[in-house]
């Protein structure tokens, strides 16, 4: 057996704790960059937000049942691609795996950028008094692609250090993280409706340029954007349309999943599942807590009609820009209660933490699917090259690395409407999911053997297996999303997601990527035939450590 992979043993080690992945989990359903920024751009739906917020942490939960489960069954560097060329099969495993982890992954990097501009670099510089470099930076297509660069380029230096050290990054982020959001909460909480409205006055137009009068001026931009999102308010089938574009924020408490061959304890179902399902919980109660602070004394209202009118011109549907010349940022709308830069400038310095502690996922995941798929052979051997120092494939980050320069710079610039893409990005690797979710279900009736000789052998529910149950329950989900994004569900005159088989970029951009990934895996399989390997015997064994 020792033949069919490059080696005998991954050179990957063990040097997470369950903590950490905790706090990776937390981190990947980041409520500050994804959270908010999703928010802010679900300005026009029925729904109320904080019911969505709860319906859907009750079906994700499931997908925590599901992963939890597979990981303690086999935890290997790789996750989906792992389960689902064991279970489902080669093929099938390599190009949904690949597709999910690695090529989607490059159109996450000017989003990410884009969050980044708008949380960090924006508002800082306007704190600082450049009020100039601030709006070139967030408002301007080359100054999202010089993000773009930035970003990269501290992701690179992040997962280059190694596991080990980009686990003591997220600790500091995340404690200096949610001192920020105390103090943003307490800002919020103790400020009134009134001191909000003289703040942003001021300081709207003292830090970024904003003409007098940007709150009234503001109301009337969203209300022609239509903003009208309510808190809590909406039927059950308006809460139910917000799902598809909320899970952009939320679907992701299993992001880790690919690194828990790196993850010590890994074969411990319910700590496996209490990682994931606490950090799913506790953002979920942080993000009502901060919506019911941000109506409090932002005004609910006032706050969607800012989306609505930052959005509305950002996406080219208005010419009218709108009176807030920056993203409407909770954290620095908050921190407008305050005239004291000082104050200002700790608030939107702690918050970037949140930031700062999330960006390493956007590629960290997706190199241990390269480097799984590289020692199982159906790559060259040279991605599966581990940097004895670090623990690091560098020539799998290279592989997410350069190819997102061209992806961020057809976002930057809006070449073949590249960023009506953006929930592509979700959708995608929700396909991956269910993929893995389908080998979940089969799991105990497929890998007979391996299910009962695991942790998880023992939870059934009325004699079926829990890990079955969990998946019929996500699945249905899955493909109740994947329904509502490919046929999209018009409101008010105007599509709701923007992804569906109407957009054709969209549907050439995926149909690209099905089908590069395809080619690799046909093309692969067919060399290593001739030199005497046969992929389909990799595929029968279990990798090793």
């Amino acid at each position: 057996m020792s033949d069919l992979f490059i080696r005998k043993a991954t050179g990957l080690v063990r040097s997470w704790s369950v903590f950490d992945a905790f706090v990776y989990a937390f981190f990947s359903i980041n409520l500050v960059t994804l959270g908010l920024y999703s928010f802010s751009q679900m300005y026009y739906f029925g729904g109320g937000l904080i019911p969505a917020l709860l319906i859907s942490a009750v079906f994700i939960l499931f997908e925590v049942v599901v992963y939890a489960s597979l990981i303690a069954v086999m935890p290997r560097s790789g996750g989906d691609y792992v389960w689902q060329s064991r279970i489902l099969g080669g093929g099938v495993g390599f190009v949904l795996a690949v597709t999910g982890w690695w090529f989607i992954l490059w159109l996450w990097v000017p989003l990410y950028a884009d969050m980044l501009r708008h949380i960090v670099i924006t508002p800082i510089l306007g704190i600082l008094g450049a009020k100039e470099a601030a709006l070139w930076f967030g408002q301007s297509s080359l100054g999202l692609f010089v993000t773009s660069l930035i970003m990269l380029s501290i992701v690179t230096l992040y997962i280059t250090l190694g596991m080990k050290t980009y686990a003591r990054i997220q600790k500091w982020c995340f404690y200096g993280g949610m001192l920020g959001l105390l103090i943003v909460l307490a800002l919020l909480l103790t400020g009134t409706p009134e001191a909000f409205k003289a703040g942003l006055e001021a300081n709207a137009t003292a830090l970024f340029g904003a003409q007098p009068g940007v709150y009234d001026s503001t109301v009337t931009l969203g209300q022609a954007a239509g903003a009208a999102t309510p808190l809590t308010g909406g039927s059950f089938g308006l809460i139910m349309l917000t799902l598809p574009y909320l899970v952009f924020f939320n679907l992701w408490p299993n992001w880790g999943a690919t690194l828990y061959g790196e993850v010590r304890g890994a074969t411990d179902f319910k700590r496996n599942f209490a990682g994931m399902a606490w950090a799913l919980g506790v953002t979920t109660v942080l993000g009502i807590a901060v919506l019911l602070a941000i109506a409090k004394t932002i005004g609910w209202d006032f706050y969607m009609q800012a989306n609505g009118a930052f959005w509305n011109y950002t996406w080219g549907y208005t010419t009218d820009a709108p009176a807030l010349p920056v993203w409407p940022y909770p954290a620095l709308l908050a921190a407008f209660l305050t005239s004291n830069r000082l104050l200002q400038l700790v608030v939107i310095a702690l918050m970037s933490l949140w930031w700062f502690g999330w960006s390493g996922t956007v590629f960290l995941s997706s190199t241990r699917v390269i480097f799984a798929a590289a020692f199982d052979r159906l790559l060259p051997e040279k991605v599966a090259e581990v940097d004895e120092r670090t623990g690091t494939p560098l020539t799998a980050l290279l592989l997410m690395v350069v190819p997102s320069i061209l992806v961020a710079a057809l976002f930057a610039w809006n070449i073949f409407n590249f960023r009506s893409l953006t929930l592509d990005s979700t959708l995608v690797i929700a396909v991956t999911y269910l993929g893995t979710t389908v080998a979940a279900i089969l799991l105990p009736y497929r890998k007979p053997d391996l299910y009962n000789a695991s942790p998880i052998a023992k939870f059934k529910i009325a004699g079926i297996p829990l890990i079955s149950v969990a998946g019929v329950i996500f699945g249905s989900f899955l493909t109740f999303l994947l329904v509502e994004w490919l046929f999209d569900p018009w409101l008010n005159g105007a599509p709701l997601y923007g992804i569906s088989l109407q957009n054709i970029p969209s549907v050439v951009y995926m149909v690209v990527m099905y089908g590069l990934a395809a080619a690799i895996y046909w093309g692969s399989k067919a060399y290593r035939k001739r030199s005497g390997i046969d992929l389909n015997k990799v595929h029968a064994e279990i990798p090793a450590e």
